[in-house]
């Protein structure tokens, strides 16, 4: 990515979400990392570990993952193949590109959909996790709105693509 294009991804009100979404993932996933070692320390030390552990793990990393996608998007930083396409003229090129952000936002808004209907069933099954008894249907549920997210962006980068904005 070309100095600048990072800046102009960077930018409108989809960024404004994208952001400081990305930082809460991290921040979760640094809880989760810290909690992974307390959790494996003390069962190595006292045989102990943190009730629960993989169930937070998985539900942690969950939304951590679905916290980063939009603004990896967005910056288009997701991984590109490029050996055949790369000495295209640009306008082909960005065509290409712009056809795959529609794919990418297809996937992501039948994620979001299944992911809404499977939450839609947890919360009136009243699903909980097994070993601390915690309702998932509220990850589950926002999985599903960072998805359609993830949708709007990759969307919007394809708008960009199509109108020769990289």
């Amino acid at each position: 990515m070309a100095e600048g294009d990072e800046e102009r991804a960077a930018r409108g009100p989809l960024a404004a979400i994208t952001g400081p979404l990305a930082i809460a993932g991290g921040l979760l996933m640094l809880v989760t990392a810290i909690m992974v070692t307390v959790s494996v320390s003390m069962r190595y030390l006292f045989n102990w570990s943190v009730p629960g552990d993989i169930e937070l793990v998985q539900i942690g990393t969950a939304l951590a993952v679905f916290a980063f996608l939009p603004l990896c998007q967005g910056r288009r930083g997701n991984i590109v193949v490029d050996t055949f396409t790369s000495r295209l003229p640009a306008r082909l090129r960005d065509g290409i590109d712009a056809l795959w952000d529609l794919v990418y936002a297809l996937a992501a808004g039948i994620i979001a959909w299944r992911l809404a209907v499977g939450a839609y069933d947890t919360f009136r099954s009243n699903t909980v996790s097994m070993m601390l008894g915690l309702p998932v249907g509220w990850a589950i549920a926002a999985c599903a709105v960072m998805a359609a997210l993830l949708t709007m962006v990759a969307l919007a980068t394809a708008g960009r693509l199509l109108r020769g904005r990289r």
